[in-house]
């Protein structure tokens, strides 16, 4: 999407750039706000998911757009990590009454975010982007439940394959075998196993020896008593 910098007046921007700084030295609660210095219409935020819901434990990445008709017509807001919600669309654009009618444009950036925020709180069915979300939330909120709460563990949590933000871990993705990485083991048998071998080794043949002595004394005692008897 195109920057709308040379599209806004710069009352308006110098407006804007005011608040953002503001939201970024103090946002609300839960909420992180990236500003970007190269573009000031587009603001990209994070938000925690709440506890006592299935986005608990997950961070959301988020972008308010702001367009050149800003502030008389509201943003447009985009979840950037894949969520399961009804009032959120399969693209992660956002319905939400504040960013569509309920607009004013002395409600500012801030109340947007929280709104947004209340929104993971409280879905609203009625206006659902996501028809089936809606409906499992109204039907069977157990599968709902479960269907966000695995979204948000595979995408929101930091995994392989998450979109959460967070660094990617240079140990992501396919790992090698423990052994792998381990010289003794991938050279052969460890120091302390050659000597056990050895010993067994050793004692095998020991006990072979034993066993062919004392057959080699049995046979001689067996000749030497056939000799006597044949003497007499």
């Amino acid at each position: 999407m195109n920057s709308n910098v040379e599209n806004l007046p710069p009352h308006v921007l110098r407006l804007v750039y005011k608040e953002v700084s503001a939201l970024a030295a103090d946002p609300p609660e839960g909420i992180k706000v990236y500003p970007s210095e190269e573009d000031i219409t587009e603001l990209h935020t994070s938000i925690e998911g709440p506890e006592g819901t299935p986005f608990a434990g997950g961070i959301f990445r988020m972008r308010l757009v702001l367009g050149k008709d800003f502030p008389a017509v509201p943003p447009k807001g985009y979840f950037l990590t894949k969520i399961f919600h009804p009032n959120v669309g399969h693209k992660g654009e956002i319905c939400v009454n504040v960013l569509k009618r309920d607009w004013k444009a002395e409600l500012g950036l801030r109340h947007v975010l929280l709104t947004i925020k209340c929104l993971l709180i409280h879905p609203n069915p009625e206006s659902a982007l996501n028809e089936e979300a809606g409906r499992l939330l109204l039907e069977d909120y157990a599968e709902y439940e479960s269907r966000a709460r695995l979204l948000t563990e595979i995408h929101a949590m930091g995994g392989p394959g998450g979109t959460s933000g967070a660094p990617q871990d240079p140990n992501d993705g396919p790992q090698p075998k423990k052994h792998a990485g381990d010289p003794t083991k991938r050279a052969g048998p460890s120091a302390a196993a050659v000597p056990a071998a050895l010993g067994n080794g050793a004692s095998t043949t020991s006990s072979n020896s034993t066993n062919s002595s004392t057959s080699n004394v049995a046979g001689k005692k067996k000749a030497d008593k056939k000799r006597a008897l044949r003497r007499l």
